[in-house]
């Protein structure tokens, strides 16, 4: 048991690569990417700590970090930028359904803008995505 980073997106849209970055560059904290959220249950099965970073789409200004604890609270299903119709409020709440969260699972949301296929990560999200990986690396440390 232990702590594991899970990164979520697809590498080739644009800001929605986010969760993908912060999860492919951490250096002293597990992690693992992933482009959807169908086998996270699997993942984090076993560990303690559990962090979840995804693109959103809330409305918020690019490259604003919201962190959500989903074990206190319920994700606002909106905000994620799934490109699948089950996403990861909706797996989260199926994990809670069925007693497999974790005992700790944070939730980061980096506000995204560009979603093509094709974009380009904006200057807003590569400064958050960075913001976060030091984050997460001073909590690993």
């Amino acid at each position: 048991m232990g702590r594991l980073v899970i990164g979520l997106g697809h590498p080739d849209r644009g800001d929605d690569a986010a969760g993908v970055l912060v999860a492919r560059r951490l250096t002293s904290v597990p992690s693992v990417a992933r482009s959807d959220c169908s086998d996270l249950m699997d993942l984090w099965e076993g560990e303690e700590d559990v962090t979840v970073v995804d693109a959103i789409r809330s409305g918020r200004l690019p490259g604003t970090v919201v962190r959500f604890d989903a074990i206190a609270d319920r994700l606002p299903t909106r905000s994620f930028a799934s490109s699948h119709s089950f996403g990861l409020a909706e797996i989260v709440e199926l994990a809670r359904a069925v007693h497999r969260l974790p005992a700790r699972l944070d939730i980061y949301g980096i506000e995204g803008a560009r979603f093509e296929v094709g974009s380009e990560l904006s200057p807003q999200v590569a400064s958050a995505v960075s913001t976060v990986i030091d984050e997460l690396e001073r909590a690993g440390a």
